[in-house]
This record gives C-alpha cells, sequence and structure tokens, in this order.
C-alpha cells in the first residue's frame, strides 16, 4: 500500500499522518490538547515533574492515560504526552470508521493497518545503522513505535543515547518508557544493563538502544530489514527542531 502523509503542527507539537479523515482527526488532537492545557492550568505540578504524579479528580482521560504509563515508566507524565496524542488519534479514526492509519508525532508513532508497515531507523546523519527499518507486519498491529534521543529533537532525555526505540501495544507506555531508556543509556554503561532495566516495565514488548557504534536489543521488536539507499527519507520520522536531514 503506497501511503500519503500529510503534516500536521500544532503549538509545539508536529505530526506526519496518513489518514482519510485527516480533517477530524486532525480537530480532535486539537481538542484533546487544549483539554490537557486546562488541566495543567489546575495542576501545574503535572507538565513541570520529572517523576510521577498523583491526578487530581476530574483529570480528563488524555491525563490519565500519560500519568498510567509515567507511574510503571518511573519518569514524568508529559514523558508521555506525544505517544498519547498519536494514540488517541487513531483510536479516533477508527471509531470513524477507517481501517488504515498512522500517526507521528515527534518520533513518536501508532499505527493501525490491514498490511504491513515499514518504519526507518534514523539515529543520527552519521549513524551506521541508518540502514535498517523495522517491518511490522498486519498481525501486529495496531502497535506503538516510540523513540527518544540524547543527541537530537528537543525533548528532554538525560542521557547519551542516540536512539532508543520501545515498542508495545499502549503508545503512552512506550512514549515514557523510551523516555526512560534514553535517560539510562550514559557515555560509558553497559547497554545491556539499561536493556534488563528497562524491560522490567510491565507491558514493554521491546526495545532497542543505539550509541554510536553500539546497537542493543531486547524483547520482541518487529523484523529488522534493511532499506536501500534513498529510501528512508520516505520512512524517517520528523521534527522540525530535530536538525533531521529533509
Amino acid at each position: 500500500m503506497r501511503r500519503v502523509y500529510r503534516k500536521f503542527s500544532h503549538k509545539d507539537s508536529n505530526f506526519r499522518i496518513s489518514s482519510a479523515c485527516f480533517e477530524a482527526l486532525t480537530a480532535e488532537i486539537i481538542r484533546q490538547r487544549r483539554l490537557l492545557e486546562s488541566y495543567i492550568l489546575r495542576q501545574p505540578e503535572f507538565r513541570r515533574s520529572l517523576r510521577p504524579v498523583a491526578l487530581l479528580p476530574g483529570a480528563p482521560a488524555i491525563a490519565q492515560r500519560m500519568a498510567a504509563a509515567a507511574a510503571l515508566a518511573a519518569v514524568g507524565p508529559m514523558a508521555a504526552v506525544a505517544g498519547a496524542l498519536a494514540q488517541w488519534g487513531v483510536e479516533f479514526a477508527l471509531r470513524l470508521g477507517e481501517t488504515d492509519c498512522i500517526v507521528e508525532n515527534g518520533g513518536d508513532i501508532y499505527m493501525a493497518s490491514p498490511e504491513a508497515v515499514r518504519i526507518g531507523v534514523y539515529a543520527g546523519k552519521d549513524s551506521p545503522f541508518n540502514r535498517l527499518a523495522f517491518e511490522v507486519q498486519a498481525e501486529e498491529l495496531p502497535l506503538a513505535l516510540c523513540s527518544s534521543s540524547g543527541k537530537m529533537g528537543h525533548a528532554l532525555s538525560l542521557g547519551c543515547c542516540d536512539l532508543a526505540c520501545v515498542v508495545a501495544k499502549d503508545a503512552a507506555l512506550a512514549d515514557a518508557a523510551a523516555t526512560r531508556a534514553g535517560n539510562l543509556v550514559q557515555e560509558n554503561n553497559e547497554l545491556q544493563a539499561c536493556l534488563d532495566q528497562v524491560m522490567q516495565i510491565p507491558g514493554l514488548a521491546g526495545v532497542m538502544l543505539i550509541r554510536g557504534q553500539q546497537i542493543g536489543m531486547a524483547g520482541k521488536l518487529p523484523r529488522l530489514v534493511k532499506q536501500a539507499p534513498g529510501n528512508s527519507a520516505a520512512l524517517l520520522t520528523r521534527d522540525k527542531n530535530a536538525g533531521f536531514e529533509p
């Protein structure tokens, strides 16, 4: 299937979306974002905290998803916002009757499709692993594939990981766990120890970590394949603040 991706930006969020109901989906994302912003006015700690927080009564469902994921991954709830919005958008499209929908939000992807989906790996301009791609089979979908990096993008990371990828059924959890994984990777520690620690988080399918010339994997990841030179531009996650190549 040849998919058409359309770009959509709202405030500091940058999306690439493949959906037949693009306008309705993006309107729903904006609505959820506003609900979240209104809630943060009630509880500013929700936005600032780097640790899990207890929610106030009446928190919107999107905040509840984020808080639950943050509690499992031991990070702040905003570490789950991109994944939570991506999954919410896809699930909204599915309720409208769509069967094929992919939402990517700054490196965090949620996808549903009756066919296989290929997602390219990008770990920085000179990474030896940029020819890799995940080939996600139809029977594995819907699925989240979320990423974090200490070298690219504007999202906060406390580590030195070129790329941390986490696969899970829950995109908020995958997003939060990717942040946790990226935080754990430092200049000289062992990737395997980081993988072991991240895989203790309940609900994860698999994790991949890239640091320089090193790559480590744990759990059950989608099949890795080589992508042809020049094909990566159509597959890469892009963020206008990340310094990714066009």
